[in-house]
């Protein structure tokens, strides 16, 4: 398992990106992910895939979040001045579709989260190393990467890249960016990599 060394200092919280091997604690709250920017809030008792979405928001004590990745980018996010927390999964679609910014605004709309004041962490995906994308996806994120690698023909996009563009767009300082690359690394499932046999990472953030 591995974690942010920012969200680490919050004593409050647990979090955890995991690895092709982790062990993960009981009762995460998840989402049927979509490829969207649906972000949803959840209050209640929570459980597995309660709804179509991309993103969790939550600010009950006792309740975890999480989404699955395998190549995708896991971002959680934490607002110590108000104790509320997200995780949120970003796809090239999603991440197009600005899901990082939506699951900032909805905290801010719904729990008066400051921007400011926001921990950040982007955690293992697939890097601008290995994520080879169309002349199509990569047209769709020209506003946030102007200097997207063409080698060969081929153009390269880092998607953890253009996430922590985002949320410095918006404010947010505090931004821990893993190095890990889920292509290159066996550590961790990767669906370029795998196809169909690809497991899932869950990577999940909460309340104590």
């Amino acid at each position: 398992m591995i974690t942010a060394p920012n969200l680490s200092e919050l004593s409050w919280l647990r979090h955890g990106f995991g690895c092709r091997d982790s062990v993960y604690p009981e009762k995460i709250t998840t989402v049927r992910q979509i490829h969207s920017c649906v972000v949803l809030e959840v209050e209640g008792p929570g459980g597995d895939r309660i709804a179509e979405g991309d993103g969790l928001v939550t600010g009950q004590a006792g309740m975890m979040v999480g989404v699955r990745t395998a190549d995708c980018v896991p971002v959680l996010l934490a607002d110590p001045v108000n104790r509320v927390v997200s995780a949120i999964h970003a796809g090239w679609r999603g991440t197009a579709a600005g899901i990082v910014p939506e699951a900032v605004q909805r905290m801010k709309s719904r729990f008066g989260t400051r921007p400011e004041d926001v921990v950040a962490a982007i955690g293992p995906s697939i890097g601008g190393c290995c994520y080879e994308v169309s002349p199509d996806v990569a047209g769709q994120f020209g506003t946030w990467v102007r200097d997207m690698e063409q080698l060969d023909g081929r153009t390269l996009l880092d998607l953890k890249l253009v996430n922590q563009r985002q949320l410095g767009s918006l404010g947010v300082r505090n931004v821990w960016l893993a190095q890990d690359c889920t292509f290159c690394c066996s550590d961790f499932f990767s669906f370029r990599r795998e196809k169909e046999q690809a497991g899932r990472m869950i990577s999940y953030i909460g309340i104590d």
